[in-house]
């Protein structure tokens, strides 16, 4: 086993460490180092900021952990299979891998590769191979704040939801999102609409037009978890003059006074997180799941950089008043969330 701290004790080790150097592979020059650590994306970055943070959080647990980092980017299934095959030729510490994207491929190449480290990030296959190491999110507990939010602003008994695909994984936003809203107003009614296709998360002319449609229905409140489609959203609730929220990162600067809050992936902490075990030689084949509790799922506005983001929630104290208490009571557990699997 690769482990990322550098501890030599025998020649072995020394020799172990050279390999840790890398050979070279797509047509890249090895950076000299004896820890590497190789990300590779499910698509291009892009305008992606949920790829982009994956890059970082990367970037930055190798500095924490003393070594260097260098990023993949796949395009389609056969790129994602050649990123992998030239990552293992590396012999890197560990390959950090992204999305659900990954799920059959990490568990060929782990069980093909016993010796190499490897991490998945915002998903895991059924069975993990000892070499795996998963981090997932409980994406139902910002989302359901976020329905606080949307519950306590509405103005017209109707908010709504437009998602990639109509799939568990995504309903895991857009049922806890309609959950939390109708906790705070039991009159609230509830729309989802979903993207679908070969580009659902990144589609943001399909999310505009379906937006619109939610709105026209009534909807004054929408959530968009279409990734890299979020944008066609915020510009279909800023021309309609309804409020907006967002997902993975800190989206309210794309549509200041329109986005209200954003339900945030801590990406860069699971991948440091994940990394550690490594570092530390902790047994893999585990998959952790990161809520509130664990810091690895939140909201912007409760964040320590929620005074800086423009969030239109920011404009509400008593609004947020009632989220810390909802907030709160999930992790003490008097809220439970009904969610299904990924």
């Amino acid at each position: 086993m690769h482990r990322i701290s550098p501890i030599a004790r025998t020649v072995a080790v020394v020799v172990a460490a050279l390999l840790l150097a890398g050979i070279a592979g797509c047509g890249a020059e090895t950076t000299g180092s004896g820890e590497e650590i190789i990300y590779i994306t499910d698509a291009p970055i892009g305008q992606n900021e949920f790829l982009q943070l994956g890059k970082t959080g990367t970037e930055q647990a190798a500095r924490t952990l003393g070594a260097t980092a260098r990023t993949y980017e796949s395009t389609d299934e056969q790129s994602r299979r050649s990123n992998l095959e030239a990552a293992v030729q590396r012999h890197p510490a560990a390959i950090v891998l992204i999305t659900y994207e990954f799920n059959d491929l990490v568990s060929e190449f782990a069980d093909k590769y016993p010796d190499q480290q490897f991490v998945l990030v915002d998903a895991c296959p059924n069975k993990i191979p000892a070499n795996l190491r998963c981090g997932t999110f409980k994406e139902y507990e910002p989302s359901y704040l976020l329905g606080v939010e949307a519950g306590l602003l509405d103005r017209s008994g109707h908010v709504g939801t437009v998602a990639a695909r109509d799939s568990a994984f995504f309903h895991r936003w857009s049922d806890a999102f309609a959950l939390g809203a109708h906790s705070v107003n039991p009159r609230v009614s509830d729309t989802q609409l979903f993207v679908g296709g070969d580009n659902a998360v990144g589609d943001p002319a399909r999310s505009k037009e379906l937006a619109l449609t939610a709105i026209q229905s009534g909807v004054d409140q929408i959530y968009g978890v279409t990734g890299g489609g979020n944008g066609g959203v915020f510009e279909a609730a800023a021309q309609s003059h309804v409020l907006a929220y967002g997902v993975d990162v800190d989206q309210c600067p794309q549509q200041p006074g329109v986005v209200v809050d954003n339900a945030i992936k801590r990406v860069d902490k699971v991948i440091l997180d994940l990394l550690t075990l490594i570092h530390q030689g902790r047994p893999g084949g585990t998959s952790t799941a990161f809520g509130l509790a664990e810091d690895g799922s939140t909201i912007t506005s409760l964040t320590p950089q929620a005074a800086a983001s423009g969030c239109a929630i920011l404009q509400h104290p008593d609004v947020l008043a009632q989220v810390r208490t909802a907030r709160a009571d999930i992790i003490a557990g008097r809220i439970t969330i009904p969610h299904a699997d990924k």
